[in-house]
């Protein structure tokens, strides 16, 4: 097997756009200069899911998740980090170059992706005996050209045969070398009491069922034999792969339909959704013959907030399927209902009529979930008060589940009229319906959330205790080297680092991180001038070299072994950037030709006079650098943070999400420069503040634990005169040093003149 170099996942993680990504999933609006939509991640009704262009990250700032479009699309499609890149190479028209996996990189591929390569045989497969195969063209072709598909459906949906032999299937996906487990895990092949394995479709037309991103996830088989052995329909079961109630079928095809027509029409089953695309109804999907599910309504409201679904004329069905309408209004759509000519599904009435008529019908006879349920359901109750009472009870648990208080009073009062019972009374009691859900609600979310803490927590702790050793022999070369630079504002005595993790430095490592992160590469300008700023040869000073090179003076590591890896991630990924950049720069500078070639033409064609063209092209020139210099100083200020966030480290990608969020809580102690915070020009001041602070609170955590220790020493021996006194004239030395500290914190810092070379 083989695995993505690193030159070729470089070129993904920089040629993928988080917007592009995200909006095959989710349908993003523009706010400012971010992009907002529902989270994909969590059911929620107002949107909280902020995508950022310019840095290249997602985020949810209601459950946290998100990240960049390696992190996203790992997440949404529950993919590898290969199977991520693979996706994003595959999109963006990447060639893939690859190197020979080691054993341990073999073992260590996922499962997920195995299921995935055998269902995308499976679908090559089926489609090959449609087409291609006698039996496949005479018995499954026939029956689609029965139902009147043709051609561009059966491309477009996959359709496919599988044979009528019992292991036609099993021995030609051994052939390719398809383990027996993974074909048993997808359904694709079943197993008897007895051990035997049998094609489990077989004689039977295929509906794969695709994920929004298009991977094939599973499959529908129906049968075209007579004689009623075995079920009409078989379904691939469930697996890591699949999961039937978070899946619609024919939403991969409809997605772009639905966000340009923003509105979803939902149906029953596959032939339904076939023959509506046909007729040039594209924006239609199907529960596949099962009950409407939560997952399948949040995955409908990620595209839309407005939704159709189409009954057909059998009442006792559509009462049946009346719970799903709850569904869909709790999540907070407006939702419209069709019902069908006597003896009519979707699927024969697009068959019967042409697309203008059934576009007319549509439109026409939809109605309002209100009209349509309180029209069902009081049929045959004008006689009976009971039943008529219990109608009434349930149409008040619909409009109780409307999250909008607005369109919740207007039900009300229609119901009112409609059902002829005083509208205080229907409100009085869809308050009471209000009060037991959300009773409920919190309920479930409390049991959620303690289990997401706890799985959080597990993996936390396993992946803390992996990145014990993660300190090189080059990173300790390097801070014994620095041991001997102090710089000019340093208080004069060094602070020994922390044995053990403090919960008092947490708030203090993480500042310092998340200027590693935030802004690592890039360069610190200082409002004194410099003297070696006449030097040709003098390099740029960045973040990460100023703070790795206070730290190692004082021989400070991160007690937070979370952070601590971070920190050793972000300097080996520094020693790439230089390249990065001169590669980038001419990217820049090619894009900066461009932009005035084309004002250049603009000026030609517009301008009037020499001096308008000399004053244009000035103007013109100025806007050519100043579009440059942004790109680059871009570059710079977001190459840490892009590249941990599309990291195949599971807890380096979600951690450096988390502190690089642009709603991220500011501890209380940067609030005197909160307003600084993403203010790269302030660097210089900001950093030696962040250190100084953790100085600080170390030597602070450090006075704390021998105060501690000269109590005990007291207690437990009094007359230990010699032990306490030399303690104390340690502790007051201490305190001295942390009175000089605040001096210094609570003063303007000048950074040092001292420049770094390449």
């Amino acid at each position: 097997m083989y695995k993505i170099d690193n030159e070729t996942v470089r070129r993904i993680i920089d040629t993928a756009d988080i917007v592009e990504v995200v909006s095959d999933f989710v349908s993003l609006k523009r706010r400012g200069a971010n992009y907002i939509g529902l989270c994909p991640f969590h059911n929620e009704r107002t949107p909280s899911f902020s995508v950022s262009k310019s840095k290249g990250i997602c985020k949810c700032f209601s459950c946290g998740k998100g990240g960049s479009p390696v992190n996203f699309i790992m997440l949404h499609e529950q993919m590898s980090y290969q199977e991520a890149l693979r996706y994003l190479a595959k999109k963006y028209n990447i060639e893939i170059k690859e190197h020979e996996m080691s054993d341990k990189e073999r073992l260590e591929e996922s499962e997920r992706e195995s299921l995935f390569a055998v269902n995308e045989f499976a679908l090559l497969h089926f489609c090959n005996n449609l087409k291609e195969t006698k039996q496949g063209h005479d018995i499954g072709l026939a029956y689609f050209r029965e139902r009147g598909i043709n051609d561009a459906m059966i491309e477009k949906f996959r359709l496919g045969y599988a044979l009528d032999n019992r292991d036609e299937f099993l021995q030609s996906a051994r052939s390719k070398g398809y383990k027996d487990e993974n074909l048993i895990t997808t359904g694709l092949i079943g197993k008897t009491d007895r051990g035997d394995l049998y094609d489990r479709f077989r004689g039977r037309v295929i509906y794969p069922v695709f994920k929004v991103s298009g991977k094939v996830v599973a499959f529908g088989g129906r049968t075209l034999r007579t004689d009623k052995v075995g079920g009409k329909y078989v379904n691939s079961p469930e697996s890591i792969i699949y999961s039937k109630s978070n899946e619609l079928y024919g939403l991969y095809q409809a997605k772009p339909a639905i966000v340009k027509n923003d509105k979803c029409i939902l149906v029953e089953g596959y032939m339904d959704v076939i023959s509506m695309f046909q007729k040039g109804i594209e924006n239609v999907v199907a529960s596949s013959g099962t009950s409407l599910t939560d997952g399948q309504v949040r995955l409908i409201h990620r595209f839309t907030s407005n939704i159709t679904v189409i009954y057909d004329s059998d009442a006792a069905g559509i009462k049946a399927s009346l719970r799903g309408i709850d569904m869909l209004l709790a999540e907070g759509l407006d939702v419209k209902v069709l019902s069908l000519p006597d003896g009519e599904d979707p699927d024969s009435f697009a068959q019967s009529h042409t697309s203008t008529e059934v576009e007319e019908y549509i439109k026409n006879h939809e109605v309002d979930f209100i009209k349509f349920k309180t029209d069902i359901l009081l049929k045959g109750t004008e006689n009976d008060p009971i039943q008529r009472a219990k109608v009434i009870s349930d149409i008040v648990v619909s409009i109780s589940v409307i999250p909008d208080p607005i369109k919740r009073d207007i039900y009300i009062k229609e119901c009112s009229i409609r059902l002829n019972v005083d509208d205080r009374v229907l409100g009085n009691e869809v308050l009471k319906c209000i009060e037991k859900l959300r009773t409920e609600d919190y309920k479930k979310m409390l049991v959620e959330r303690a289990k997401v803490k706890a799985a959080e927590s597990e993996i936390i702790t396993e992946k803390a205790q992996s990145t014990k050793s993660l300190e090189t022999p080059e990173t300790t070369a390097e801070s014994k080297e620095n041991e001997s630079t102090p710089t000019s504002y340093q208080v004069e005595a060094q602070i020994p680092a922390i044995e053990t993790p403090s919960v008092n430095l947490e708030p203090y490592e993480r500042q310092v991180i998340r200027y590693v992160l935030k802004y690592g590469m890039v360069p610190i300008e200082s409002p004194v001038e410099d003297a070696n700023d006449t030097d040709p040869d003098a390099s740029v000073y960045r973040t990460i070299d100023f703070i790795n090179d206070e730290l190692s003076v004082d021989g400070i590591t991160f007690t937070n072994q979370k952070y601590g890896m971070l920190f050793a991630m972000a300097l080996a990924v520094s020693t790439g950037f230089y390249d990065d950049l001169k590669q980038f720069e001419q990217k820049a500078l090619d894009q900066r030709a461009l932009m005035w070639q084309d004002g250049e033409a603009e000026i030609a064609r517009t301008a009037a006079t020499s001096e308008e063209i000399e004053k244009r092209r000035k103007k013109l020139n100025e806007k050519c650098d100043a579009h440059y210099a942004k790109a680059v100083s871009d570059f710079e200020a977001n190459y840490i943070e892009r590249t941990l966030s599309s990291s195949p480290d599971d807890l380096a990608r979600n951690l450096t999400l988390e502190l690089t969020s642009d709603k991220y809580v500011l501890s209380k102690i940067h609030t005197r420069f909160s307003q600084l915070e993403d203010d790269k020009d302030n660097l210089y001041r900001l950093l030696p503040r962040a250190i100084n602070e953790l100085r600080n609170a170390i030597l602070h955590d450090k006075i704390l634990k021998l105060s501690e220790k000269i109590n005990n020493i007291y207690r437990q021996n009094p007359e230990n005169i010699d032990s306490i006194s030399e303690l104390m004239k340690e502790l007051m030395n201490m305190k001295q040093l942390e009175s000089r500290f605040a001096k210094i914190i609570g003063e303007r810092v000048v950074m040092p003149s001292t420049r770094r070379r390449r």
